[in-house]
């Protein structure tokens, strides 16, 4: 019997992004015009309904600015592979959150005088259903819909996901995101030694892959001393986080994840950040910095934009390449290490290219967001949500940090193990 595989990553890719807030109508008839336009059947499309008017009307009750998220999630477990299309609801508010959750869930349990029949019965209509509530804090729900019978990639937690919001008063969103795995090819070859090299400034033509590939172990740079940031965040240290030339990808399923945030709000911004998810979707390289370079030549004629990109590799590495706004940080339940990016603006001026290295701690998760949120948050914050769903670990931080002024995007991935 041979070695057991690992079971492929589920990545989801959404589309069709809409928020509400106190517009219950609105949302019931957008969550039933989305159910017949994927198909989702009559049947499941009304249970999707119905799921939402329990949401909605639960936030118009009971929540302090409560807000719903409807949109479309497209999952893709493995190359070759169907994809199913579904539709999934996120309902986040900082109301008086629910001391005792099971309780909240049985039918019959109410604290406002009605049947108290909702959250078991979205519970019961929804592929997967989750709850974080903090007393004092607020609630988020997040409940996915697929047609039925559902494939088995509808009851597996996507690996990464994120969350956009435009700013107020605006229907396009600048921010983006996406993800995708690569895995090395039957031939690669392992490191086979070392060299110390030094990065020079990213070149306007098309770079020497022979060089950025090129069989090479990366060395530690020479110590340097720690960085002092805001409250709760773990700066860059010596040994922790380390400039490589040619970072070499590992020889299992490798999982690329892209933050964009493109410069300034409302259509172009949003078309930049459009051609941004194209690039990397597409793009030949399997390391942050040649997928870095091949989105930079497709911004060209666009406003540009901030973007990072990572790569977690199955034993923990983390490799980040970054230019420009977007915060990137490796979040455990007590420490939060906040990765190294570079001024410049993809698309129009890239002074240098240069990968770090990190280890991401088993149960910890990459986070990267756009200026659309602020610093000022802790490990603290997430600590206990880093067991839930990417989207939800998304939506709590977007609740805790995020402004209105500016577009803004959180997306959230867990290692390839």
């Amino acid at each position: 019997m041979g070695p057991l595989m690992p079971a492929p990553l589920v990545l989801v890719d959404c589309e069709d992004v809409a928020w509400f807030r106190d517009q219950p109508e609105a949302a019931r008839g957008a969550a039933a015009a989305l159910g017949r336009r994927i198909g989702l059947g009559e049947q499941r499309t009304a249970q999707l309904v119905l799921a939402v008017a329990e949401l909605s009307g639960n936030a118009t009750k009971h929540a302090v600015d409560g807000s719903l998220l409807l949109r479309v999630v497209r999952a893709h477990a493995a190359p070759g592979q169907d994809v199913l299309a579904g539709v999934e609801v996120i309902s986040v508010d900082s109301g008086p959150g629910m001391a005792d959750i099971p309780a909240a869930l049985r039918d019959g349990m109410s604290t406002s005088g009605t049947l108290g029949i909702g959250l078991g019965a979205i519970q019961r209509l929804a592929d997967s259903f989750t709850i974080h509530s903090l007393p004092g804090t607020g609630t988020i729900q997040l409940a996915r819909f697929w047609p039925h019978p559902a494939a088995p990639t509808a009851h597996t937690e996507p690996a990464v996901e994120g969350i956009t919001r435009p700013i107020s008063g605006e229907q396009s969103c600048g921010d983006a995101w996406a993800a995708r795995t690569d895995r090395a090819p039957a031939t690669a070859t392992a490191p086979q030694d070392d060299e110390a090299t030094v990065r020079t400034p990213a070149s306007p033509t098309r770079p020497s892959w022979s060089a950025l590939t090129s069989p090479r172990s990366p060395v530690v740079r020479p110590d340097r001393p720690a960085r002092v940031d805001a409250p709760g965040v773990q700066a860059y240290r010596s040994g922790r986080a380390t400039p490589v030339r040619a970072a070499l990808p590992g020889r299992g399923e490798g999982l690329l994840v892209m933050s964009c945030d493109g410069l300034g709000h409302g259509p172009l911004a949003a078309l930049a950040a459009q051609n941004a998810v194209q690039a990397f979707r597409t793009a030949a390289g399997r390391t942050p910095e040649q997928v870095m370079e091949e989105v930079h030549r497709s911004l060209r004629g666009t406003r540009g934009a901030a973007v990072a990109i990572a790569r977690l590799e199955p034993d923990g590495r983390v490799l980040l390449c970054g230019i420009g706004n977007i915060t990137a940080a490796l979040v455990t339940p007590t420490q939060r290490t906040t990765l190294m990016s570079h001024p410049g603006i993809v698309g129009h001026q890239i002074r240098q290219l240069r990968t770090y290295e990190n280890q991401l701690a088993p149960g910890g998760v990459l986070v990267m967001h756009s200026d659309g949120l602020s610093e000022r948050w802790s490990a603290a914050d997430l600590a206990g949500l880093l067991h839930h769903p990417p989207a939800v670990i998304a939506a709590a931080l977007l609740r805790q940090a995020g402004t209105r002024r500016d577009d803004a995007s959180v997306v959230v991935a867990r290692a390839a193990r």
